[in-house]
């Protein structure tokens, strides 16, 4: 393949080797959060799909010495025991990417407790909305006790996911992953619980100072991709005009050979987008380009 083309392996060396090259030295999250370095790139995998690729990033970033962190998610298509121990393994760090509220409120879409609904729901029909059911008055974002009962389940959903995956391999940290396509945000859990009582030390979303630290994400195939995002963004009013810059990965590496960058960042890497493979390539980039398409028109704002 074309070496110039972004989001291969070949890219993904090029751009571990300029960083390293400059001086920045390569931490898991759990790293610093124990003991954060000075000049620094906390290197976050998020293994949404097709984990076979996180191994392969993870090796290339075990030959040169780089530790990481690879967040899995409790799918079939993320949740692979022999990836995760051999990343594990190669001194990664492997973490939990929850998304248990999201995933509770697909199963219980159907069978919401109807009882904690039945005042709204008789005051509704008073006003003669008879047409509105409880499920829909339960599926309301503004619905507050709603919201702590989803709260409540994905707990219980959580503790038990965090075991599985601690079964494998240590966790000390969570992220969460963004489920575009739920219209509840994962993080509401600890409007309600704390992740520390599990031993969790760090969550990125709250643990993380954004206005020292320069938020990369590969979401939606392009560095600044957090404009693509729905919910994997962060508040950076302080480095807009140099993000908007990094848009592919040669802009960062133009940039850290030229010294603007800060000493601190944290880069997102989905590895599915990753591939020496055309056919892999072809097939990822026409996915995400719709999947741009669709967030774009329906979600972000």
């Amino acid at each position: 393949m074309n070496t110039q083309f972004d989001f291969t392996y070949r890219k993904y060396t090029e751009l571990l080797d300029c960083l390293l090259y400059n001086g920045y030295l390569f931490q898991s999250f759990e790293e610093f959060i124990n003991r954060p370095t000075e000049k620094v790139v906390i290197l976050r995998h998020d293994v949404d799909h097709f984990p076979l690729h996180s191994l392969v990033t993870a090796k290339l970033e075990n030959n040169r010495r780089i530790k990481g962190t690879y967040y899995f998610r409790i799918v079939k298509q993320s949740f692979n025991p022999v990836i995760i121990k051999e990343i594990s393994d190669l001194g990664h760090e492997v973490g939990y990417h929850y998304e248990d509220v999201s995933s509770v409120t697909k199963r219980q879409k159907i069978k919401v407790k109807r009882q904690k609904l039945i005042a709204q729901g008789t005051e509704l029909r008073a006003q003669g909305k008879e047409e509105i059911s409880n499920e829909y008055i339960a599926s309301s974002n503004g619905n507050k006790d709603y919201e702590k009962y989803l709260a409540e389940l994905a707990f219980e959903s959580f503790k038990k996911n965090l075991g599985k995956i601690r079964e494998l391999a240590p966790v000390n940290t969570i992220c969460m992953h963004g489920s575009p396509m739920s219209r509840w945000d994962s993080r509401i859990l600890w409007k309600y619980y704390n992740y520390r009582e599990f031993g969790i030390i760090g969550e990125p979303y709250f643990d993380i100072d954004f206005e020292k630290v320069l938020y990369l994400t590969d979401t939606g195939r392009k560095w600044n991709g957090d404009k693509s995002s729905v919910r994997d963004k962060v508040s950076q009013e302080n480095f807009l005009e140099l993000k908007n810059r990094l848009k592919i990965s040669d802009n960062i590496i133009a940039a850290a050979s030229a010294n603007e960058l800060p000493n601190q960042l944290m880069m997102t890497v989905h590895p599915q987008r990753w591939s020496d493979n055309l056919f892999n390539w072809m097939t990822e980039y026409a996915a995400q380009t719709l999947k741009n398409r669709i967030k774009q028109l329906i979600f972000v704002r």
